[in-house]
């Protein structure tokens, strides 16, 4: 004789006072929940790769900086050019290389920045290299 023997076979009961619930209310009682809120974004932020900052030896400096002296004489010309830059990460140690193609409309030697007329503004520390046909005899 099993343990539920006398009542298994009992009619299942139901509620005279209250009706009986809906099959789709009842499964969402059972739903799967968020118990760990923002786990997956943790997961992916720790994920995602960031680059390390290059030190630039004392050469590469140096070139960057005639590169930089004759963009300031070919302002008034509007030559186009490519600068690749470090944009450090908000939330991690490091950052990313980004290029960006535009004509300078600035180049502050006080807050060492150089504007972009397309609005780029782009601090000259972070300057990784320089790229225009105006730098032939540069490179």
């Amino acid at each position: 004789m099993g343990k539920y023997d006398d009542i298994i076979h009992l009619p299942h009961h139901v509620s005279a006072k209250h009706p009986q619930m809906p099959a789709l209310d009842r499964a969402a009682q059972f739903s799967p929940f968020a118990a760990l809120t923002g786990y997956e974004t943790a997961i992916a932020e720790t994920a995602r790769l960031v680059d390390r900052r290059i030190e630039l030896d004392e050469n590469r400096k140096e070139e960057l900086d005639e590169k930089l002296q004759m963009a300031r004489e070919q302002l008034a010309l509007e030559p186009e050019i490519a600068v690749t830059y470090f944009v450090p990460d908000a939330k991690k140690d490091g950052g990313a290389y980004v290029q960006t193609i535009g004509i300078i409309k600035k180049l502050d030697d006080i807050g060492q920045r150089i504007f972009m007329k397309d609005g780029t503004v782009i601090p000259i520390c972070d300057i990784y290299g320089l790229e225009s046909s105006i730098f032939r005899s540069v490179d």
